[in-house]
């Protein structure tokens, strides 16, 4: 942490909240975290397919689903976020400028990712459209999805992106010998 004697109470609190060491082996190697996001966006997906479920289905039954999928979908967050240091979470007068450097990387990633699926989803809304399809309700749900993967993909690329500390699940072998 790059100022720590000038962060408020605020800061401090969650600079400590992000460094917690519990979960760590939940994050510890990279297939455990590639594990943790898989989870994150199928949880994602159908936490988004049930609120769609709830507004243009009028399906009163995803409500149920939303709410089971609450709890999970928190503490796969949490996960990500701890896998991270939070990253994404912490403001930037806490972070050093290696983790700007990291931050500012997977924010990109994210960018260029979320500019193909925009141009994907235009196509898709396009094609409908002139396929004289009623598009409407497409284009909500597209937008809908749209802006949940432009929301969590940063999180999500950063959670990848991330190097296993050292010293974690390596055994101390001397490599000539």
């Amino acid at each position: 942490m790059a100022q720590k004697e000038r962060l408020s109470a605020y800061d401090q609190s969650m600079y400590d909240l992000m460094n917690r060491s519990e979960g760590a082996s939940l994050r510890s190697t990279a297939p455990r975290r590639r594990a943790v996001v898989g989870a994150h966006v199928v949880l994602t997906v159908g936490f988004v397919a049930a609120w769609l479920g709830t507004v243009v289905g009028d399906l009163s039954w995803t409500t149920w689903t939303m709410l089971g999928l609450l709890l999970p979908w928190c503490v796969a967050t949490g996960i990500l976020n701890g896998a991270t240091r939070g990253l994404l979470e912490l403001r930037p007068r806490v972070l050093d400028e290696r983790q700007r450097a990291e931050r500012d990387r997977a924010r990109a990633t994210a960018h260029r990712i979320m500019s193909w699926v925009l141009l994907a989803a235009v196509v898709v809304t396009g094609v409908v459209g002139f396929a004289g399809l009623t598009a409407k309700a497409l284009v909500f749900q597209v937008a809908v999805c749209a802006l949940v993967l432009h929301w969590l993909l940063p999180l999500w690329v950063a959670a990848l992106s991330v190097r296993d500390e050292p010293g974690l699940d390596e055994p101390d072998v001397d490599e000539f010998a």
